[in-house]
């Protein structure tokens, strides 16, 4: 199952950069779980080739994260906005009278800081 989410993000990111013909069979493939045989079929191929071809595009998607990491960098930045999240909802469920303290507000700067770095 883990394969297939990764399968998928990877996709999200870079799917636009592979062909129109490879962005068809792997959505057959990956997202409506079509088996080899049932993809040869419809795309009037062998099984081999719709195999080789998948080997193909999970190689060039994958290369595309190593070359570009907008993945990575999207994982960051989240990871940045959740603990931006985190410390305000600490700050908005006190009774009023609780501020964010030092060391909180500069993590907080730090977040802001690196999100604004990465715009």
């Amino acid at each position: 199952m883990e394969k297939i989410v990764e399968q998928g993000i990877l996709y999200d990111f870079y799917g636009p950069l592979l062909t129109k013909h490879q962005q068809e069979v792997y959505e057959a493939c990956v997202y409506e779980d079509l088996s080899l045989a049932e993809a040869a079929e419809r795309f009037e191929v062998s099984r081999q080739n719709i195999h080789d071809l998948l080997k193909r595009c999970d190689k060039s998607l994958k290369e595309y994260e190593e070359r570009l990491g907008l993945i990575a960098r999207f994982r960051e930045n989240r990871e940045s906005l959740e603990s931006i999240k985190n410390l305000i909802s600490k700050d908005r469920e006190a009774d009023g009278s609780r501020r964010l303290n030092k060391a909180e507000t500069s993590g907080l700067l730090q977040a802001v800081d690196h999100l604004l770095d990465e715009i």
